[in-house]
Formats: structure tokens, sequence, C-alpha cells
């Protein structure tokens, strides 16, 4: 079974934090929550779920995870001007690790330099920051490219789940 990081902040979209967390748990698979510090609770901005944070982003290193989820709402934009985050998302996807976003999600992704050249989806507020980042935008509820999963919003969550399941 595969090893799955979840980077975490305040603020997070509820549900794009929840279900793909607890589908990747039910399919057998180890979830570890990584914030920017270790025994924080982070809660998610419509206040239905909180998850507390297994390890800091100093405790983690890539070559521990086979995958990294990166749910969207505001705790990306936490999330990615933290260098250490940036460089383990880099480190993550020069080793070929998964690592899927949804709706903000991608902006962890962009501040990582790892989108030229790659097709991404993401919500639509930032489709030019995708563009800009050398990214070709594709309006779809899912967009698989390598290593790389990308999602709009909650309601692709489906299908967003689907993809990382049948990555691990």
């Amino acid at each position: 079974m595969a090893k799955v990081c979840f980077l975490l902040d305040n603020g997070y979209e509820d549900s794009e934090m929840k279900n793909p967390y607890d589908a990747v748990s039910e399919a057998g698979h180890e979830t570890v929550v990584v914030g920017i510090e270790k025994g924080v609770e982070l809660k998610g901005k419509k206040g239905t779920v909180s998850y507390t944070s297994d390890l800091s982003i100093s405790e983690v290193k890539a070559d521990d995870y086979n995958a990294v989820i990166i749910p969207g709402g505001s705790a990306p934009e936490a999330l990615r001007v933290n260098d250490e985050v940036v460089q383990f998302v880099k480190q993550a996807n020069e080793q070929g690790k998964v690592i899927a976003g949804i709706c903000h999600g991608p902006q962890v992704m962009i501040s990582a330099d790892i989108l030229k050249g790659v097709s991404a989806t993401s919500y639509i507020g930032i489709r030019d920051d995708l563009k800009n980042a050398g990214s070709t935008f594709l309006d779809q509820e899912v967009v698989v490219d390598g290593n790389i999963i990308t999602s709009r919003t909650p309601k692709d969550e489906p299908a967003f789940i689907k993809e990382i399941l049948k990555k691990l």
C-alpha cells in the first residue's frame, strides 16, 4: 500500500480534504497530514471538519511518500509561500511521485515550478496563473498528465479521487 501526504493549512475547502482523505484511507493506504507545524489543529473554511497535522513540513522527505495531495480553498496560498513546502513538492515531482491538486491546490505546484509543459486544470480564478506558469489549461473535471493530477471544484471530486486511486 502507498503512503500519502496531504499538505494542509487552515482555510482548506472542507470536502476537498475530507473526501479524498477518506477514500485513500478506506482503500488501505497510509495517510499523513503535513502542515507548517506539527500537532496543530487545521480547520476547513466551512468548519465541517478539522485535522491535526501529524508532522511539520520540516520533518518530511519526498522519498518517504508515494503521493502528495493538495486540497483547495485558501490553504494553498499559505502553503506556497513556505520554502520547505515548495522544495518538498519540487522533490516529489523530480522523483515522479503522484502530485494531485484540486481547486486552488495547483498554486503550490506553480510555486514549485513543476507545471511547465504540463496540461492541468484548476479553479477558474487561477487559470491565468496556470497558463503563466507554462501549463496548458484545460477546463475539464480532472486532468492527468504524467504524475500530475488536477481538478477544478468540489463537484469534480469523484473524478479526482478515482484518478488518485488509479495511480496509487
